[in-house]
């Protein structure tokens, strides 16, 4: 016998987290959809070179690689930025810029499993592509906020940092040769804290300039305070804190400053990110880390291309999301689809029970058949279980008269309907009554 096993970092979808995995999805590309955002799909394998080019050090060590049957050497897409990079190389004379678009599958790395975080995992990406101006990264920002509203996160921050003021503030300490190095040590900052951050910081710089480091990451307060403290560090007219005091503003005028914190330790441990960087904290769960995250990368395409295709976009983390809202509503997970189960009261009528099925899914309601004869406990038991909230019995003397009996498993009671025309508005005014 092959003892049943997976891998480390790898897991099954039981039917109640794959439903609420599709549920969550289905929200968030209807408001990806709703901002004018459309599908698209890459492959899983690629050319090893075409992924690792501009990934980071860190990340090139957790792809998983091989040689494939061809003798070439191919890896799988560690996330759905560099792949879609890649993509708009591609098809860029088939697109109309600015091009918006989402993707949603899975990715791999060989990293440390944790609480929501694996090596096989979803991503949910959503880019703007053609577009080098504020009102791109604030589209982008927005549609965060804005995906997060419409699938129930209660409470959340967007920290939002600039790459560029951190580059230019490098530049005036001498260090810009050597940003990517401290950007990487700078993002680890919420995982190993400022004393961590600060020795390893020293290993690479002065003591002085590592101190002059953590003063401008450290700076705090509203945006306003944060930005004055920036102002100091770099300049008033320094072209990308203008950008960034637009970005804020757009938030005030839409509604969603409250959300936003700026915050310069973000930075974001992926080399192509050159200017806006986000990450999305929940306010109930601020141990879980980032969920969406993401920011403005000029130059990735340019790997590919000689089309300049400024992007900026953003990624969220499905089973880390999945993960958090699990714990922050008490609403039931069902295991079924299913609104409504025909119980079988004699196999003689499978074909009539099927046709009512089908009656009734064609009226917009998911409807399952009971396949074969058990106590009607059982039946009910199963329904149950499944979480199934409707029982319709179809007996002989139904059947003959042309009713039916319908059951909410809910509440526990039971109708008596004389005939079947009203069957699917008051199946679905029971069901709505759920809702409420």
């Amino acid at each position: 016998m092959i003892v049943p096993r997976v891998l480390k970092g790898f897991r099954d979808s039981l039917p109640r987290q794959e439903l609420a995995r599709r549920k969550t999805v289905g929200l968030l590309a209807e408001a990806f959809e709703s901002f004018g955002f459309v599908p698209i799909d890459t492959p899983v394998l690629e050319y090893r070179e075409v992924l690792l080019g501009k990934g980071g050090g860190e990340t090139d060590k957790q792809v998983y690689s091989f040689t494939d049957h061809g003798g070439r050497d191919v890896a799988m897409r560690f996330d759905l930025t560099v792949p879609f990079a890649r993509y708009m190389a591609s098809h860029v004379n088939e697109l109309s810029l600015p091009f918006k678009r989402y993707h949603i599958d899975k990715v791999w790395r060989g990293e440390n499993t944790q609480k929501g975080r694996y090596r096989e995992f979803y991503q949910c990406d959503f880019d703007i592509v053609g577009a080098d101006h504020v009102s791109a990264d604030f589209e982008i920002l927005f549609l965060m906020y804005s995906a997060l509203k419409h699938i129930g996160i209660p409470s959340f921050h967007i920290h939002v940092s600039h790459r560029g003021i951190f580059n230019a503030f490098l530049e005036k300490l001498g260090l810009l040769d050597r940003s990517a190095d401290i950007l990487r040590i700078v993002d680890k900052l919420q995982k190993v804290g400022e004393e961590a951050v600060s020795a390893q910081l020293q290993e690479l710089v002065s003591p002085r300039d590592a101190e002059s480091v953590l003063q401008f990451i450290g700076a705090s307060g509203t945006p306003e305070d944060v930005l004055d403290t920036l102002k100091s560090l770099c300049g008033e007219d320094q072209e990308h804190i203008i950008r960034l005091e637009q970005l804020l503003a757009a938030a005030r005028s839409a509604g969603c400053i409250d959300a936003v914190v700026l915050n310069p330790s973000i930075t974001r441990g992926l080399d192509y990110y050159t200017g806006v960087v986000f990450e999305t904290f929940l306010d109930d769960l601020p141990g879980i880390g980032s969920i969406c995250s993401g920011g403005r990368y000029n130059d990735l395409a340019s790997l590919y291309t000689k089309h300049h295709l400024p992007g900026v976009g953003a990624s969220i983390g499905l089973d880390r999301l999945a993960a958090a809202l699990e714990e922050l509503t008490d609403a039931e997970t069902r295991s079924s689809c299913s609104d409504i189960l025909i119980l079988c009261l004699d196999e003689n009528h499978m074909g009539f029970y099927q046709k009512t099925a089908a009656d009734l899914r064609r009226q917009g309601l998911n409807t399952e058949v009971f396949l074969t004869k058990k106590k009607l406990q059982q039946q009910f038991s199963y329904a149950e279980k499944q979480m199934i909230p409707l029982a319709l019995l179809l007996g002989e003397d139904e059947i003959t008269s042309g009713g039916c009996s319908l059951k909410d498993l809910k509440r526990r009671e039971q109708y008596r309907l004389d005939t079947m025309d009203s069957l699917a508005q008051r199946c679905r005014e029971l069901l709505d009554g759920d809702h409420a």
